[in-house]
């Protein structure tokens, strides 16, 4: 049969079917749309993600005519990221980065020498204050709805400690301490919830303020576990800009690794001091081989949110900048699944610049030797597979647009129907094979059933029980390849490797 996937006729259909179109406008409303779970979040490294690589090896090199990414070049891809249905753009980071023990050729992003600066690296060759250009990036972005997240990195970088050593935690040899997997990064001495170090909530306390200045919607902080002030800041944040978005990023393996070093706070703890979200574990779904160790993940996380009278949300990580490209490891079926889980199970939806094209994040001159530097590194650092935050390097983008349309249409699907999205119940669908996942969401007299082959063999036969569907129940296929067939009760259907069906229904609601 042959593939279904609507994109034009995908809002004429919902129209029809009834849904409350466009009803979800983020303009500087983003609290509010994160906690509906409506936002569609697009992860990017200003640094790379509009730079022109001319020769094709992967770096840019400025005296051969190209160009690195800045923030009046970067307006040039909003239009496309609007039209793709992205309404909050995350920016990985806009700090200054050190030269000392660098990694890579432009410094990492995490590895910070200032609070309460821009980057100079984001700005263009000819102007004259990069934050003046942020602020434009940023006017230029609401002026598209778009909403602004910053990150917020949790370390500094080892310049910062040689001009101020006593911000940081040492070990009894008096050395300054850094995470276990990393070197080019120090851990700032935070203190205590009873005894909080007053320089460093200054530092926070600056960037807090800079960004408001910014009139940024949104802070994801790093590994907000490191610090124990965090209510008294969003506290102070919250009574400039009730809106402002604050995200934690921060997961169980990395809390459990910086608790070897120092004292940490747990979740629950930081959403008791104002965060408004969270890292889940969806970035270990490619160790998950059945169906209901997804569906417990997604059920974990509404608990949690129903602890909270629904205001804490979780950001589906199903990939970050940390993590390998899906592309790279699994092929274009699994980068398109986790469009769509991406975009139907009840979470805010997260992406990394590249990952709607399927870029594979793979450079010629990986860990080579450089032709130029800026650091002391002498070589183009990078983590196989995964996006450069190291260097000026290439935009990120694979060209697979096959997967560009399943990320279109999956974030308009997003947008079209924000009544099953923000209130839609959750219910796993038993099925006749484990590594079938099917699940409903139903609100307002209206029904999203996902049937997702979680496997990379094809799966015929899939039996899907619904309770009271008939061939009468009024249906829109959202996406399939082959069409189900629906009989009393029951959905059957088969499945190609890793392929997700998406079924609207009409008047008809799973309880």
């Amino acid at each position: 049969m042959k593939r279904i996937i609507l994109n034009t006729l995908i809002l004429l259909s919902l129209l029809a079917f009834g849904t409350n179109v466009f009803a979800t406008n983020s303009s500087r409303n983003l609290r509010t749309l994160y906690l509906t779970n409506n936002a569609i979040i697009y992860s990017v490294n200003i640094r790379t993600f509009n730079a022109l690589d001319k020769n094709g090896n992967g770096i840019i090199e400025e005296k051969r005519g190209e160009q690195r990414g800045n923030f009046i070049n970067a307006i040039k891809r909003l239009d496309e990221l609007s039209s793709a249905g992205v309404n909050t753009i995350e920016l990985m980071g806009v700090l200054p980065v050190g030269k000392i023990k660098a990694l890579g050729t432009a410094g990492d992003l995490d590895a910070v020498v200032s609070f309460n600066q821009i980057n100079p690296q984001l700005k263009t060759l000819r102007g004259k204050s990069v934050s003046d250009e942020m602020k434009r990036f940023v006017r230029e972005c609401h002026k598209r709805n778009i909403n602004v997240i910053v990150q917020l990195p949790a370390f500094a970088g080892y310049d910062m400690y040689l001009k101020n050593p006593t911000l940081f935690l040492k070990d009894e040899n008096g050395k300054p301490l850094s995470p276990s997997d990393r070197n080019d990064v120090v851990i700032f001495n935070a203190g205590t919830a009873d005894k909080v170090n007053n320089d460093v909530y200054n530092l926070y306390k600056g960037f807090i303020d800079m960004m408001l200045d910014m009139d940024i919607d949104g802070i994801s902080v790093k590994n907000p576990e490191t610090k124990p002030f965090w209510k008294s800041l969003i506290t102070y944040a919250r009574k400039y800009n009730s809106e402002m978005l604050f995200i934690a990023q921060t997961t169980n393996k990395e809390r459990e690794e910086l608790s070897k070093i120092m004292p940490v706070s747990s979740l629950n703890a930081l959403l008791d001091a104002g965060f408004d979200g969270y890292y889940g574990k969806y970035n270990n779904i490619k160790n998950m081989l059945d169906a209901n160790s997804i569906a417990n993940l997604v059920k974990e996380d509404m608990t949690l949110s129903k602890k909270y009278n629904g205001k804490k949300k979780v950001c589906g990580n199903f990939v970050t900048q940390n993590d390998v490209s899906p592309r790279l490891t699994d092929g274009a079926d699994y980068s398109k699944m986790l469009i769509w889980l991406s975009a139907t199970l009840p979470l805010n939806t997260y992406y990394v610049d590249g990952l709607s094209t399927g870029d594979d994040y793979m450079y010629p001159l990986s860990n080579k030797r450089a032709i130029e530097t800026f650091t002391d590194d002498k070589t183009y650092f990078m983590h196989r597979g995964q996006i450069d935050t190291f260097n000026f390097s290439r935009r990120p983008i694979g060209f697979n647009f096959d997967i560009y349309t399943d990320f279109v249409t999956a974030n308009k699907l997003k947008q079209l129907i924000p009544d099953i999205i923000s209130n839609g119940n959750f219910n796993q669908l038993k099925t006749n094979k484990p590594s079938t996942l099917a699940y409903s969401r139903s609100s307002g007299g209206n029904t999203m059933i996902v049937i997702v082959n979680l496997s990379k063999a094809t799966m015929s036969g899939n039996k899907i029980k619904v309770p009271k569907i008939s061939q009468k129940t009024e249906s829109i296929p959202i996406k399939v390849m082959n069409i189900p067939l629906i009989s009393q009760g029951t959905i059957s259907t088969d499945l190609n490797p890793m392929e997700v069906q998406v079924l609207l229904f009409k008047n008809f609601e799973v309880k």
